[in-house]
C-alpha cells in the first residue's frame, strides 16, 4: 500500500514553493497521523513552511503525532517565541511532554512565551510535568468535560457543545463538586438517552473506577483493558479529581512497554528513540554489555566440554549430537520464558502460581521430549550408531527439555521475586544455562549407557 505522505509529497512541495496560502485548504481532508509522516519525509525547512502556513490549531495536531526528537529539532528551527501559538493549541497533556523533553533552559523559555499569551495553558504544564512521566499523572490530560451535580441533562448536552471541542474526550462528562472532589461519571451515552430535565446526579455512576498519580503507567494500561475504558480518572486526596488518561495514552504506553520487552527478551538495553534516531555507538553502548555478559557466560560450556575430553577422544561421535541437543534445550527454555514473561505483564500468572507453573511446564517438558527424544533416536539408528546410543540420545532430549521448560518458566518468577524486570531473563541467557546443564546431562547419560564402548576406547 503507497504512503499517503509518500503520494501527497510532490504537490505539497509544489504549493509551498508557488502559494503556501492554498496549502490549508489541500490537506484540510487529510488525516492528521498521515501529515506528520509527511513532515517525516520533508526537510526541516519544508516542514516549517507547512507548520507555519496552516492555522496553529491545525498545526498542533499535526505536530502532538511527532516522536520528541523530531519536535525538539523543529523547535529549534522555528525558534520558542514563533512555536508557543502552536504549543498552546496542542492536548494538555502532549504540551507538557514538549516541555518536559526539550533540555532544560529551552523549556523554561518555551514555557515563559507560553505564559505570556495563555496563563491558563502554562499552569497546565506546570500541574502536569510534576509527575514522574511513567506514571498516571505523567499520562493524564487536563482537557476534559467536568460539570456539576445540580445541572439538567439539558445543561450538560450544552457544555459539551461548547467545550467539547478542547476536551481530548467527550465520551465521558465527569461530575465534579466542591473543592474539585469527583461525585461520579456519566457516559455520551447514558446523557444522550436521559430526559433534559433529569439532573446530571440522577443520571451519573458513583461507583467511579480511578487511579492514583502515582500509579504505574503499565497498571494504569492493564486497568483500562481490562474494564474496556475509553477513560480513565486520576484522583488526589479526598477524591479531587487531577485529570483524565484516555485511550489513545495508553495504547502509546503498551507500545513503548512492548518493545522494552522486546529489545531485553533479545539481551539489548531499551532505548527510547527509533532505531535510525538511536546514535551509531549509544546501540553499540547498549548491545556490547549484555553480548560480554553472554559470551563470558558460554565459558562455562567450553568448561563443560573439556571436563569430558576423555569422553569425546573415546566415542568422537558424541561430538556430532551436542549442538543439536543443547539448541533443543535453549529453545525450549526461551519458549517456557516469553510465556511466563508475557503472563507476568499481563497479570495473567503471579508469583505465588509458581508451583503449578512448574508442575505444568515440567508435564510439557517431559511430552515434547518424548517426541523430540523419539525423532533424535530414529536418527541415531538410521546413522548406524548403535541401540545404546539411541537410548542415551533419547533419555538426553528428555532431559534436556524439561531442564530447559522448567529454567525457562523459574528464571522470570525468580526475578520479579528480586525485584527485577522479568524480561532480562533473555532468550539467550536462559540458552546460555541450559547449554552448560545440557551438556553435563548429555555426557552423564553417555557415560552410563556407553560405558563399555568408553572403557574399550580408554583400553586402546
Amino acid at each position: 500500500m503507497i504512503r499517503v505522505a509518500v503520494a501527497i509529497a510532490p504537490e505539497v512541495r509544489q504549493l509551498l514553493e508557488e502559494d503556501p496560502t492554498q496549502l490549508g485548504e489541500f490537506i484540510d481532508e487529510i488525516h492528521d497521523e498521515d501529515l506528520a509522516d509527511l513532515v517525516e519525509l520533508l526537510g526541516q525547512e519544508e516542514a516549517v513552511k507547512l507548520l507555519g502556513a496552516v492555522p496553529p490549531e491545525q498545526a498542533a495536531r499535526i505536530f502532538e503525532r511527532l516522536d520528541e526528537a523530531h519536535q525538539g529539532e523543529l523547535v529549534e528551527q522555528i525558534g520558542l517565541e514563533k512555536v508557543a501559538p502552536i504549543v498552546i493549541e496542542m492536548a494538555a497533556d502532549d504540551r507538557a511532554d514538549l516541555v518536559s523533553a526539550l533540555p532544560e533552559a529551552m523549556g523554561e523559555t518555551l514555557l515563559e512565551n507560553i505564559e505570556r499569551v495563555d496563563p491558563e495553558a502554562a499552569a497546565e504544564v506546570e500541574q502536569l510535568t510534576k509527575w514522574p512521566d511513567d506514571s498516571a499523572g505523567g499520562l493524564m490530560t487536563t482537557d476534559y468535560v467536568s460539570v456539576s451535580p445540580s445541572m439538567t441533562v439539558a445543561e450538560v448536552i450544552e457544555k459539551i457543545r461548547h467545550e467539547g471541542t478542547q476536551a481530548e474526550t467527550v465520551y465521558y462528562v465527569y461530575v465534579v463538586g466542591k473543592q474539585g472532589r469527583l461525585h461520579g461519571v456519566a457516559s455520551l451515552r447514558d446523557i444522550l438517552l436521559a430526559e433534559p430535565r433529569e439532573r446530571i446526579e440522577d443520571v451519573m455512576t458513583e461507583m467511579v473506577h480511578a487511579v492514583s498519580p502515582t500509579m504505574d503507567q503499565e497498571d494504569v494500561a492493564k486497568t483500562m483493558a481490562k474494564y474496556d475504558f475509553s477513560a480513565l480518572p486520576v484522583v488526589g486526596p479526598g477524591q479531587k479529581l487531577l485529570g483524565v488518561i484516555t485511550a489513545d495514552d495508553v495504547m502509546d504506553v503498551l507500545t513503548e512497554e512492548a518493545g522494552e520487552d522486546v529489545q531485553r527478551i533479545a539481551a539489548i538495553e531499551p532505548t527510547e528513540e527509533t532505531y535510525f534516531r538511536v546514535p551509531f555507538f549509544t546501540f553499540i553502548r547498549k548491545r556490547v554489555v549484555w553480548l560480554i555478559i553472554l559470551f563470558v557466560g558460554e565459558f562455562f560450556t567450553g568448561t563443560a566440554l573439556r571436563s569430558y575430553d576423555h569422553i569425546i577422544e573415546a566415542v568422537a561421535t558424541l561430538s556430532f549430537y551436542v549442538p543439536l541437543l543443547i539448541s533443543t534445550g535453549g529453545n525450549s527454555g526461551s519458549q517456557s520464558a516469553s510465556l511466563i514473561i508475557r503472563g507476568l505483564a499481563t497479570g495473567e500468572v503471579q508469583i505465588s502460581d509458581w508451583y503449578r507453573i512448574f508442575v505444568r511446564e515440567l508435564g510439557q517438558g517431559i511430552v515434547m521430549g518424548l517426541v523430540l527424544g523419539s525423532i533424535g533416536a530414529a536418527r541415531v539408528l538410521a546413522w548406524g550408531d548403535g541401540t545404546m546410543f539411541a537410548i542415551a540420545i533419547f533419555l538426553t532430549l528428555v532431559s534436556i527439555v524439561c531442564v530447559g521448560t522448567v529454567v525457562g518458566s523459574m528464571f522470570p518468577l525468580i526475578l520479579r521475586k528480586v525485584g527485577l524486570d522479568p524480561a532480562t531473563s533473555s532468550a539467550p541467557f536462559i540458552a546460555s544455562v541450559v547449554d552448560v546443564l545440557g551438556i553435563v546431562v548429555y555426557f552423564q547419560m553417555a557415560q552410563i549407557f556407553l560405558a563399555e564402548v568408553i572403557a574399550k576406547a580408554g583400553g586402546h
